[in-house]
């Protein structure tokens, strides 16, 4: 193996959705735990007890197996979106413990630069896995690798193998043990190796790891590409993927759900898309971003008899804003002019584009501008009340108060870290 110094972990929580559900559960430690997407339409997250009971459960349709999963003792819980964005953020907090450096890959994973640290891995690995059980009560896998995509390969063996009691170091073992981990594992199990990518390597008789790692860097690029190569070079130690520790600064911000209830009025459509535009605002704002397009969107289910209808419209704003009521009056236009009556609507949604920095902003000539201190000020103080109370303790009238149209959520476990109605109660 192709040594060099640096020093990758990749720390990935096990079953993230069904394992922030259990945290506060303790009931539910061993107990077979299922998350429901949007609407509780499908199985999108299984726990390890449940995955025994049977894999073919993600994916499916809640209806279709509720009767057996209730016979088999599954519980299952409506998406809780706020309670998973709050633990990944205590999960990554806990990570940066103990690295100098830390990329937040996704919601359940982050990758950890580790070079200059000089300890015996598996035991640190261990260390890191049990203070983020101690403190965050989720269970996590950690791989070790002088790449990147070893260490999330190394990641993957931690969780699947058996042996390695949820840590994986591949940065001290021989050529001969990594030859016999990369062996045993299909090419499908390299990042980044889909399915359509993991046919075309198997015609060519790379079928396992190991022999993508040694194939020729020059043949992958001529038949596959420049990606493909420096996946190659790094599963041989070369390190072609650096680690990221500021996310690219975000080109757009969508607020966009299917409704619990099919919508056929402009009074309901108009307050499902002053709740979208409040939610993208507020999203912006803590991003320190102010828009300068809007756009929207309505349409009813393509699967419905009624013939399909879509509409939507993009708005340049004479300057770029983060006001949420400048925003919303934008949409309603839009809106009113895009709505047609008759139509059985099924989702809508908004985007904010054309995304500049505080700084990035040009004074308009006719007051739509809203870098004046008042404005500042409002949206400042509507912030941080949510933020304190919860989000929609203040919110636009135009947002309505029944909200029948609010997407379909009947078994959401309470949001124990945002809301202080919710804290848990030890007795």
């Amino acid at each position: 193996m192709s040594h060099n110094n640096l020093v990758y972990a990749l720390c990935d929580a096990n079953s993230f959705y069904a394992s922030c559900e259990k945290v506060f559960r303790p009931d539910l430690r061993h107990k077979p735990v299922v998350v429901l997407s949007n609407n509780d339409g499908c199985v999108i997250a299984q726990s390890k007890e449940a995955k025994e009971l049977l894999e073919l459960w993600m994916c499916r349709p809640w209806f279709e197996i509720e009767k057996e999963a209730t016979r088999l003792g599954v519980i299952h819980f409506s998406s809780n979106y706020e309670l998973y964005a709050n633990m990944s953020n205590r999960f990554s907090d806990t990570l940066r413990q103990f690295a100098p450096r830390v990329e937040v890959y996704s919601i359940d994973e982050s990758f950890l630069d580790l070079t200059g640290v000089n300890r015996d891995y598996s035991k640190y690995g261990r260390e890191i896995k049990d203070t983020v059980m101690k403190w965050t009560g989720l269970p996590i896998c950690v791989g070790f690798g002088h790449t990147k995509t070893l260490a999330k390969l190394a990641n993957h063996c931690a969780k699947k193998q058996p042996g390695y009691d949820g840590v994986c170091d591949l940065t001290s073992i021989s050529t001969g043990e990594l030859q016999k981990i990369m062996e045993a594992l299909p090419v499908s199990k390299v990042w980044g190796v889909g399915s359509r990518l993991e046919k075309r390597l198997n015609e060519l008789g790379v079928d396992n790891v190991w022999r993508l790692r040694n194939a020729s860097p020059k043949r992958i690029r001529d038949e596959f590409g420049v990606v493909l190569e420096r996946t190659v070079k790094e599963l041989n130690g070369e390190s072609w993927l650096e680690l990221e520790e500021v996310l690219p600064e975000a080109k757009q911000v969508m607020s966009s759900r299917s409704f619990g209830q099919r919508v056929n009025s402009l009074q309901d459509m108009s307050e499902a898309i002053s709740f979208h535009v409040t939610n993208a605002a507020e999203r912006m704002r803590k991003k320190g971003l102010y828009a300068g397009a809007i756009h929207l969107f309505i349409q009813n289910s393509p699967f419905d008899q009624a013939q399909y209808f879509s509409a939507g419209q993009f708005v340049a704003l004479p300057s770029p804003t983060n006001n949420t009521m400048l925003l919303d009056k934008t949409a309603q236009w839009i809106l009113k002019k895009i709505f047609k009556e008759g139509i059985y609507y099924q989702k809508a949604g908004v985007m904010l584009s054309e995304l500049v920095p505080e700084g990035g902003q040009q004074r308009d000539l006719f007051g739509f501008s809203v870098t004046d201190a008042k404005s500042i000020k409002l949206m400042n103080t509507l912030d941080q009340i949510n933020d304190k109370y919860s989000r929609g303790t203040m919110k636009l009238a135009s947002e309505g108060l029944d909200n029948g149209w609010q997407m379909r959520r009947a078994f959401k476990s309470p949001n124990y870290t945002t809301d202080w109605q919710d804290l848990p109660v030890v007795l």
